[in-house]
């Protein structure tokens, strides 16, 4: 695989990053971090911190889940690695959270973390499909 196929595949890895994302955080879950995160929440969102997260966020799906399951050629290893990596991060940050910042939400912990899980489990998985579809 190429330079350039990487490069593809990122970019087209993008959009079903953001698609999917932003589904669930601008409307099936939003009244839910809004009413539960209200205190931690800045006026403005800081969208150069925001953009680089997720460029580099996709990155690592892309390293961690979909370049292996490509390279085994099975979907549902980039389902698992993904739903790995997810599970991992988001616990990473979820937890974090709990530890540092006074009354961060139990709630959001467990919602964070299953969303985390099953956002790069989807990802991974249309991201490897887009990879079979650039090989062919």
């Amino acid at each position: 695989m190429s330079v350039s196929f990487y490069l593809k595949l990122y970019l087209l890895t993008i959009p079903v990053f953001f698609l999917v994302d932003m589904l669930w955080l601008g409307v099936i879950a939003r009244k839910f971090y809004r009413r539960n995160l209200q205190q931690f929440l800045a006026d403005e969102v800081n969208w150069v911190a925001a953009f680089s997260f997720y460029f580099m966020y996709i990155v690592g799906i892309l390293f961690f889940a979909t370049v292996p399951a490509l390279q085994s050629g099975t979907l549902q290893k980039a389902a698992f690695l993904g739903a790995a990596f997810g599970f991992f991060t988001y616990a990473t940050y979820d937890l974090t959270n709990m530890a540092t910042l006074n009354k961060w939400p139990l709630n959001v912990v467990v919602v964070d973390i299953l969303w985390g899980t099953v956002l790069c489990a989807v990802v991974a998985s249309g991201s490897y499909l887009i990879g079979r579809w650039l090989l062919n």
